[in-house]
């Protein structure tokens, strides 16, 4: 794909506070330090609200506006970067003519889908904006460079699609890729030492590099719960877990359709979910498959695995045999013996310990657990009982082990109603049972991050770190 070397110019006029990075630049070409990459914008487009069915793919001006809603969409291809990405810079220029300018140039956002087409995309089919908050332009003036760090969502080689929206009626105007010398860059920064992005968000940012795994279990229902923990993931980049129950009371097409599409639905292309005891209450959990398709695994079966990073990452099902000889327990041996991975998550639905009031260890999942403790895993997560509950690193009988324990997190607080507690376990270090939230691991090359990002107007909070064995 299109790339230049490019020299940095001088940074002007940082934008007030509460933007996000964003920076106006000097000059009429933006420019990065010798080492860095420019990207330019394999498509972009615009879609507007007054013209629904109007695709605007060819146009040399892209628009943002509210009224008449105009929202912008830029994706670029980023390959062949073989070291350490430390910054990435997003760049747009305002188009040379009357009435581009604005009071607000918009709020920039990472998007879960990739695949949307710029000759076709219409408002009436666009993609959802609907990632993390990137940055924040306030005004922005004719013929003149601006900047967004995305270092946040560009960390490596990679397909990525950023949207832009407006909440002002004063809508601003931006040079398309069809313009050449003025197209949209994405400079890659490479090397160095990473330059901190400042965040609006309560939860850190992790360094450039270091994945994100961030999810919940029992989630959709009729109430408000998934949609408050939606929201927690709009501001979260990373890869998405369920440990199961996605979609109540009984996983069938209509529930994903009516309860899981509209909030944790609008993160599907990034989720890889497990299922829960509910979503086969459906035969065979077949909504459950046909919703998620190739995210969650050979259809039927259940379970998988991924990498991510320094990390290997294995979605099970609890819902199925996993004695010992069965399939499921076979085929997580000899995934485990195949990765070279130095460190594992595993994430299904039914406990091994808990602490519930309602439901009780799952002893069922054990030789899932003996598989992992055998093969040095780290973490294991799961669902099923409405709470949150961490325990200490404990081996397959639970007994604390701080040498080679899996630490087992509960996080069912996704958004169903929540359960209370009974009698407290041995190495339950943490529990709450008030509060909606999303479990978030920042996976580094040989340790973890752990954090319980509790829901909008609610203080629970749960964080530490571990280290790989």
């Amino acid at each position: 794909m299109p790339s230049r070397k490019v020299t940095m110019v001088t940074l002007v006029g940082t934008l007030a506070t509460g933007t996000l990075a964003a920076t106006a630049l000097t000059g009429l070409a933006p420019t990065a330090a010798a080492a860095d990459t420019t990207f330019t914008a394999t498509a972009d487009t615009y879609v507007s609200s007054q013209n629904p069915s109007t695709n605007y793919g060819s146009s040399q001006q892209l628009g943002v506006d509210n009224s008449p809603v105009k929202q912008m969409l830029l994706r670029f291809d980023v390959s062949g970067v073989t070291q350490q990405v430390t910054g990435a810079k997003l760049r747009i220029h305002v188009d040379d003519v009357s009435g581009a300018e604005s009071s607000n140039g918009g709020t920039f956002r990472a998007m879960s889908t990739t695949t949307w087409s710029e000759t076709s995309v219409t408002y009436n089919n666009r993609p959802s904006i609907d990632g993390a908050t990137l940055g924040t332009l306030g005004s922005v003036a004719r013929n003149t460079w601006y900047e967004v760090d995305v270092s946040s969502y560009v960390t490596g080689n990679g397909t990525f699609s950023i949207g832009v929206t407006s909440s002002s009626s004063n809508g601003a105007d931006y040079d398309a890729r069809e313009t050449g010398a003025t197209a949209p860059q994405l400079v890659i920064e490479t090397g160095g030492t990473p330059t901190p992005t400042p965040s609006t968000s309560t939860t850190s940012t992790p360094p450039s590099g270091d994945p994100v795994l961030v999810g919940a279990g029992d989630i959709a229902t009729s109430g408000s719960g998934d949609t408050a923990t939606a929201n927690l993931l709009d501001g979260i980049s990373g890869t998405v877990f369920t440990t199961g129950d996605n979609a109540y009371p009984d996983g069938t097409a209509s529930d994903f359709s009516n309860y899981y599409a509209p909030t944790w639905g609008r993160h599907k292309d990034r989720t890889r979910p497990a299922p829960g005891n509910h979503d086969y209450h459906t035969s065979g959990a077949s909504a459950y498959y046909n919703y998620f398709g190739a995210n969650a695994g050979p259809s039927g079966r259940g379970y998988y695995s991924y990498d991510l990073g320094n990390w290997h990452v294995v979605s099970l099902n609890s819902e199925t045999s996993m004695a010992v000889g069965s399939a499921q327990e076979q085929w997580l041996r000899a995934d485990l013996a195949a990765s070279n991975k130095p460190c594992t998550v595993a994430y299904w639905h039914k406990p091994r310990w808990t602490s519930s009031s309602s439901h009780g260890p799952s002893t069922s999942t054990g030789p899932l657990v003996q598989a992992l403790y055998d093969y040095d895993a780290e973490v294991i997560l799961t669902g099923h009982n409405h709470q949150y509950e961490r325990f200490a690193p404990q081996n397959p009988g639970g007994q604390l082990d701080t040498a080679r324990g899996l630490r087992q997190f509960v996080a069912g607080m996704g958004g169903a109603s929540l359960y209370g507690f009974g009698t407290i376990q041995p190495n339950s270090e943490a529990r709450n049972n008030d509060t909606f939230g999303v479990l978030k691991l920042t996976l580094h090359a040989n340790s973890y991050d752990w954090e319980f990002v509790p829901q909008a107007g609610k203080t629970y909070n749960d964080s530490g770190t571990g280290t790989c064995h």
